[in-house]
């Protein structure tokens, strides 16, 4: 059997950086915060309306499954703390760029908008970054795929004190 020989030098110290950061990558990224899979074709997003929801080409409104964001827009109520900095992080995120939908169990909710999780070009889930990053709390009301994980990024960002929760005693 061939033995398997390590680069050495500058070349092979790199190497092993980079691998070892992959494999920190892989360990530490939560599943399905970096993924390709999806139900659709690319989409545009024209417009986010607030940190939950998105407007695509077609005039569709998206409701991002498992993500509450703090309200911006809502007529019938005062702008809550947080909700420009949610709708911003969100808006900075996707406006203007290509996602794809994945869907579960439920495909519109009592409003008429169509329910999806999104991923960006890059790969980026945004619900869940939404959450990991504090911009919106895990609405976990109804059943849905990634709860137990949407729930355990809350926690984690809620200890870390990141986005809405460094704002707060």
């Amino acid at each position: 059997m061939p033995s398997i020989r390590l680069p050495r030098g500058k070349l092979g110290l790199l190497f092993l950086l980079a691998l070892a950061l992959l494999t920190w990558l892989y360990r530490e990224l939560p599943r399905g915060f970096l993924s390709t899979q999806s139900d659709g074709p690319w989409r545009q997003c024209v417009r986010v309306v607030d940190g939950d929801t998105l407007v695509l080409d077609g005039d569709e409104r998206i409701r991002l499954i498992g993500v509450d964001t703090p309200e911006s827009v809502d007529p019938r109520r005062p702008v809550e703390q947080f909700g420009k900095e949610a709708a911003a992080f969100t808006r900075r995120l996707a406006e203007g760029r290509r996602v794809r939908l994945e869907f579960d169990q439920e495909r519109r909710d009592h409003y008429g908008r169509t329910l999806a999780y999104v991923y960006l070009e890059d790969g980026t889930f945004l619900n869940a970054v939404i959450i990991r990053q504090e911009y919106g709390h895990a609405y976990t009301r109804f059943p849905f795929r990634y709860s137990d994980d949407f729930r355990a990024y809350e926690r984690e960002a809620r200890t870390q004190r990141r986005g809405l929760w460094a704002a707060t005693d």
